[in-house]
């Protein structure tokens, strides 16, 4: 079974990218979803986040203050290792369920921090990268979020750079301004044809 990792920064069109990816048919196995659904109410990783972190954390729903959370690794390294060390491995095994359930497809992991764990990139065969400016990650997320560009440029610079996430990819599709949805998408598919037919070389777009 073929395995890819998705990866690129916020803004970049990564998610874009890994929806044209299903409509080939891929199974998606995104770890930004998993992550979520692990620190909504009920969640698995609930509990020991509030343990390690207080209540304070936890929302009046019982789910994770993101606001909050993202405050507090922002202004503490110490707290983001914490908090990575509680939610990866969770994170792993309901990637790892849910790639298993695959009828036979290609199997997508959609990781943002792909780059930056040397585990997830010895767990896919190949790797594509989703790539833009600095600039045009500050204005889509801005344009789609309401964030603060000052706050989109703190999300950037806990990310691994441009430069980590190429260097680690099979294939690179540059999504910068000039790129329409409709021919990000058509770069995408054909990037996926090229690499699910059988003995096809890694390629850039």
């Amino acid at each position: 079974m073929t395995r890819i990792g998705l990866t690129g920064g916020i803004g970049s069109g990564k998610s874009t990218v890994a929806a044209e990816f299903v409509a080939c048919g891929a199974w998606l196995v995104d770890t930004d979803a998993i992550a979520r659904a692990l620190t909504e109410p009920g969640g698995a990783a609930i509990p020991a986040v509030a343990a390690s972190f207080g209540d304070d954390v936890i929302d009046a729903r019982g789910a994770l203050d993101r606001d909050r959370m993202r405050a507090l690794v922002f202004a503490d390294p110490d707290a983001k290792r914490r908090l990575e060390a509680l939610l990866h491995p969770l994170i792993g095994r309901v990637a790892d369920a849910r790639a298993a359930q695959s009828p036979g497809l290609p199997v997508v992991f959609d990781v943002p921090l792909l780059a930056e764990s040397a585990h997830w990139r010895a767990r896919v065969d190949r790797i594509v990268v989703v790539d833009c400016p600095e600039t045009t990650q500050v204005r889509r997320v801005v344009a789609r979020s309401g964030w603060t560009e000052e706050a989109v440029r703190r999300v950037i610079a806990q990310q691994a750079t441009r430069e980590r996430r190429r260097a680690i990819a099979d294939a690179v599709i540059h999504n910068d301004e000039s790129m329409s949805l409709p021919d990000l998408r058509s770069v995408a598919r054909r990037l996926w044809q090229a690499w699910t037919r059988a003995s096809a070389p890694p390629v850039e777009q």
